[in-house]
């Protein structure tokens, strides 16, 4: 007979599997796109690859975490882990660049439902004293799952196959199922409500369409193009759709009542400003290493190591943190490490030493931890179970929206940025292999190919559009410490006179 430590032991360890599957496919994809794109072909659309799965997944995330509220946790929750494992699946079986995009967003409408449902189920099953601890162990696998994807991706690509880099999930998978089918008791008692699906679909059309939007334009088409302008036009359309709609639903998606809480609004626009600056670290350092150091792609993803071990600490750091003082203030500690990270990024060049950029990583990675656990925890403070899945989902889908919004605006900034050196330098796209795709200069074996004095252009152009990119990527690591600085002073409060116990679900 398992004992009830045991099970809540299990439950814990298939949430955090959870958690490190759906993390990790954000990142993961990265290292190995390369080897993909030369495989599947569809160099001009495998931006699509990315973008599919982090739209899914910041569309499903609010409407799964609602879904929670009003039907339970288990459910959702074990839905997202089919679903995401059907989609792995798929996409280890993809013949072309268009299937595999489909089959990400399958993947993504799955991680929808399990990040959010995970953290929220920490806080349905733990008394306020462990929630600090609990979410700071969340967090780290939060964070380290995020750093820790483009190693994995690059080390099994290089060994075995890029198909793998998906179907490493089913295993983990399997085991996250057995666990929460096992050992996860829900006691519950479902009211039924109806299901605001008009926000759900006019939301996930907006975000479709700005994606669609961002990635596009400028690349396949003009920005004044008829087609760019007409995704404006339907994403300004849909969300003015969504919002009015939230505003009489009885059920809404996204409850804006919630934000009348300075808490949960403030830490909600910051986890979108950290999302937004940190995905330019994970996306753009191991592209810096590979292609103006030198070396494979799993050297590119040892690199960040680390940027993992900083986050871990973070998350950790500020989960403990939580009951000694406001949550104002551990993230106020958390975002002076996290600019001068940022900042010191930015003044990447050719002639960095691997030590000072391995200490800038460190920074970035220390300051970006404590927001894994910390805004969680501040989201969901003054709400009760039946509104914890949609604060804890509505601050997943913010950052989420952030880190979406950052790699579309900042790769468009950092694209520029190279093409335009590269131009200055070679009166037109430049001697680049690979049709002028500057990833295509980022493997050792092409790097022989290239004479030195090219090699040395293309390196410092490389070097300047990513330092120039980080420095764009401060606008958000700022905006971050002005609402840190709006949030509410309130803290973890502990009442060990009181015997805990789960509240009771209505």
């Amino acid at each position: 007979m398992v004992s009830n430590n045991s099970k809540i032991g299990f439950v814990v360890a298939g949430l955090m599997l959870g958690i490190l599957m759906a993390a990790m496919d954000n990142t993961i994809v990265a290292t190995a796109m390369g080897t993909i794109v030369s495989d599947l072909g569809g160099l001009d659309k495998f931006v699509w690859v990315t973008s599919a799965y982090m739209v899914a997944v910041m569309a499903g995330t609010p409407i799964f975490g609602k879904l929670s509220d009003m039907y339970g946790r288990k459910r959702f929750f074990i839905f997202g882990l089919i679903v995401f494992l059907i989609g792995s699946a798929l996409c280890g079986l993809s013949q072309n660049i268009v299937q595999l995009s489909i089959f990400r967003a399958i993947q993504g409408i799955g991680g929808g439902a399990l990040m959010p449902i995970a953290f929220t189920i920490v806080f349905d099953i733990f008394p306020p004293e462990k929630r600090g601890k609990m979410s700071g162990l969340f967090g780290a696998v939060f964070g380290t799952s995020s750093i820790f994807g483009p190693l994995l991706g690059a080390f099994i690509t290089d060994s075995i196959s890029w198909h793998w880099v998906f179907y490493i999930n089913v295993p983990i998978g399997i085991v996250s199922f057995a666990f929460i089918v096992f050992f996860y008791k829900e006691s519950v008692e479902h009211s039924k409500q109806r299901i605001d699906w008009g926000g759900a679909f006019t939301l996930v059309g907006a975000v479709v369409c700005l994606m669609f939007a961002l990635e596009l334009g400028g690349n396949q088409y003009a920005w004044d193009s008829i087609v760019i302008i007409g995704l404006f036009a339907g994403f300004a359309v849909l969300f003015a759709l969504f919002l009015f709609i939230e505003t009489r639903a009885a059920e809404p998606i996204i409850s804006f009542n919630m934000f009348k809480q300075r808490l949960f609004a403030s830490s909600s626009i910051v986890a979108l400003c950290y999302g937004a600056a940190f995905i330019v670290a994970t996306v753009y350092i191991p592209i810096f290493v590979q292609g103006v150091f030198g070396g494979s792609a799993t050297n590119s993803g040892l690199i960040l190591m680390p940027m993992m071990i900083g986050s871990v600490v973070g998350s950790q750091v500020g989960g403990l943190l939580t009951t000694k003082t406001s949550f104002r203030n551990i993230m106020v500690v958390s975002i002076v490490f996290f600019v001068a990270g940022i900042y010191t990024l930015s003044t990447l060049a050719p002639d960095t030493a691997r030590s000072m950029v391995t200490l800038y990583m460190i920074l970035t990675g220390f300051g970006v931890g404590f927001s894994f656990s910390v805004l969680n925890m501040a989201a969901i403070h003054n709400f009760d179970m039946r509104q914890r899945g949609s604060a804890t989902s509505t601050n997943s889908f913010l950052r989420s929206l952030g880190m979406t919004l950052g790699i579309s605006i900042f790769g468009i900034v950092q694209r520029n940025a190279f093409t335009n050196r590269m131009a200055e330098a070679f009166g037109g796209g430049g001697p680049l292999p690979g049709g002028g795709d500057p990833r295509a200069a980022l493997t050792p074996e092409t790097r022989e190919l290239i004479p030195p004095d090219v090699l040395k252009v293309i390196t410092e152009a490389l070097s300047s559009s990513i330092a120039q990119t980080f420095m764009w990527a401060l606008v958000p690591a700022v905006l971050g410490a002005v609402f840190i600085l709006t949030m509410s002073n309130e803290r973890v409060e502990i009442a060990p006179q009181k015997q805990w116990k789960p509240e009771p679900r209505r």
